[in-house]
Formats: C-alpha cells, sequence, structure tokens
C-alpha cells in the first residue's frame, strides 16, 4: 500500500529541485493542468508581469506533489479503529520563492523608510506601500496553491487506495479539515483590525476543527477550537522539533528509527532519521499545554506513514 501511494504521488527532492526531480511531475497530469489553469494560472502570471522572477522556478510541476522534511502523508486509527487519511503539505517552491523574494524587497524598502534598523532581519513591509499590497497579494495566492495542491493529493491518495486490490471497497465520505499552518490574514481582535501571521500554528476558532499532527511514530489529533481570545484564537500546528536535523542524524541510529516507529509501515532507512520521532517534542505533553486552546476531537494513531 505504502509503495503505491509513493509510485502516485511524487515526493521528496532530487537534482536540486531542477528537471527530472522525482518531487516534481515529469508528465503533468491533466487534471492538474486544468485545475492550475482555471484556479491559479491566471492570477500567477499578473503577479509574474509585476515581479518577474517570481516565474523563474517551480510552479505547476509541483502542484499535487507533497515535497520534504515534515511533510506526510497518513493513514490512522481512532479510538473507534475508524481510518483516517491525513496528509500535510504547502505551497511548495513557489511559495517559498514568493517569501524569499519578499524579504529581500523589505530589507531593501527599510533603506528608505527607515535607514537606522538595528538588525536588516527585522525588515517589514510598511501598509500602504505598493509592494505591501503585492505581497498580500502573493501570499493569498500562495496560500490558495497549498489548499488546492493538499486537495489534490489527498483525491490522488483516496483514488489509489480504491485500486488497491488488497483492500476491501470504501467510500470516503467523512467531514474533510483542510487548515493553513504558516500564512497571513487580516483579522478582528482585542477591538481592531490587524495583520495576523500564524507561524507553525493553525487557527482555533471556537468550534473550529484543526489538525495537529505528532511524530511519524507518535499520535495525531483532531482538535476543535475554543476561540481563546488570549492566543488571538491560535493554537500549535504539531509537536515542534526537539533538536535540529543535523543533531537527530547524530543522535539515533536506524536501529533507534525501526524501535520508534515499530508499528506503523514507513521507511525506516538513514535518510529519514532527522524525522525520526525522538527528533520531536512529546506531543501528549504539548496537547496538556494548550488545554486552554482546543479540546481533543479524535486522537489518531498512525499505521502508515510516507515522508518526502
Amino acid at each position: 500500500i505504502r509503495l503505491s501511494i509513493e509510485q502516485a504521488i511524487p515526493h521528496g527532492r532530487t537534482m536540486n529541485g531542477r528537471r527530472g526531480d522525482e518531487g516534481a511531475w515529469d508528465q503533468i497530469p491533466s487534471r492538474v493542468s486544468s485545475i492550475w489553469k482555471t484556479q491559479l494560472e491566471p492570477e500567477y502570471r499578473e503577479l509574474v508581469r509585476r515581479h518577474p522572477s517570481l516565474g523563474q522556478g517551480n510552479d505547476v510541476n509541483q502542484l499535487g506533489t507533497l515535497g520534504t522534511g515534515n511533510h506526510f502523508i497518513e493513514m490512522c486509527l481512532d479510538e473507534l479503529d475508524k481510518v483516517w487519511l491525513m496528509l500535510h503539505s504547502g505551497s511548495r517552491g513557489v511559495g517559498n520563492r514568493i517569501g524569499t523574494y519578499f524579504i529581500e524587497l523589505a530589507k531593501r524598502d527599510m533603506t528608505i523608510h527607515l535607514k537606522d534598523l538595528p538588525d536588516k532581519d527585522l525588515a517589514y513591509l510598511k501598509e500602504g506601500t505598493e509592494h505591501f499590497d503585492d505581497y498580500v497579494e502573493a501570499v493569498h495566492w500562495a496560500q490558495n496553491y497549498a489548499k488546492i495542491n493538499r486537495q489534490l493529493m489527498m483525491e490522488t491518495f483516496i483514488s489509489t487506495l480504491k485500486k488497491n486490490r488488497s483492500l476491501p471497497p470504501f467510500s470516503a465520505d467523512l467531514k474533510a479539515v483542510n487548515c493553513h499552518h504558516n500564512y497571513v490574514q487580516k483579522e478582528h481582535h482585542f477591538g481592531a483590525d490587524v495583520w495576523l501571521t500564524r507561524k507553525g500554528a493553525v487557527s482555533a476558532r471556537k468550534g473550529q476543527l484543526g489538525i495537529i499532527p505528532g511524530s511519524m511514530g507518535a499520535k495525531s489529533f483532531i482538535i476543535e477550537g475554543l476561540g481563546n481570545p488570549e492566543s488571538f484564537h491560535t493554537c500549535s500546528h504539531g509537536a515542534g522539533r526537539l533538536m535540529s536535523r543535523e543533531q537527530a542524524k547524530k543522535s539515533f541510529s536506524v536501529r533507534d528509527h525501526e524501535e520508534a516507529t515499530r508499528g506503523v509501515e514507513c521507511r525506516k532507512d538513514k535518510s529519514v532519521i532527522d524525522e525520526t520521532p525522538g527528533a520531536y517534542k512529546d506531543i501528549d505533553s504539548v496537547m496538556n499545554a494548550q488545554s486552554d486552546l482546543v479540546k481533543i476531537v479524535h486522537t489518531l494513531k498512525q499505521v502508515l506513514c510516507v515522508k518526502g
């Protein structure tokens, strides 16, 4: 089952992300191409017209693909042994390119608006300027790309499982949860309209469903927001790393990883050691620390995991 998913959905990164990259489409599927042309390309072309360097890299060829790092595709079981399909990915290379590009623009703009900025990494785009408006437009486009990217992968995930003869016939008709985790949007808090950035965090408004994944060998949670105003209606996106990728590679062996992921069908080789469960914080401690932000609706246990 895992191999069929890995064959159906491009994942990982080779060739430094250039032509021949296994993590991108070689031949773009017709459905991906159609959705790109109707839902994403028109606005993208306008952004590229104003900022040509945004169009110099991967875009449609990564739509519907997983990526690398902590991105995953998982099959999980809940408390009643009902099957949940879950995945984590974002706006891929084009989203990273948008962020990097506008960070550099902000640094240049700061030399005009605020010459004595103590650290260039504190640079920001001033509201009301052309670059600020362009950034907001670009980042909202990237958020839409990320949402569509996840939807396309989930479609492929489900169809791939349905084709697998080792599984019984099934229908996937339960409620879907599709939430951003690194994004910015305008919201109203404490009597004011503000631009709120959630980094490694998700919206947790009262009654709003969300996903908080653990590591590839731990539990994950479907949650409902409690609408805590002190957190700007926000909760964590996941467990969060306990150590850097390099430290994890030095701290854990393949045998450690095999033991930590016992009972989970996943890769158990040295190339995924940086994603081993021990590299992440304890998800139960994380959930206990935000019990005033969310309530747990379902506790999920991974039985299959695909990593980028």
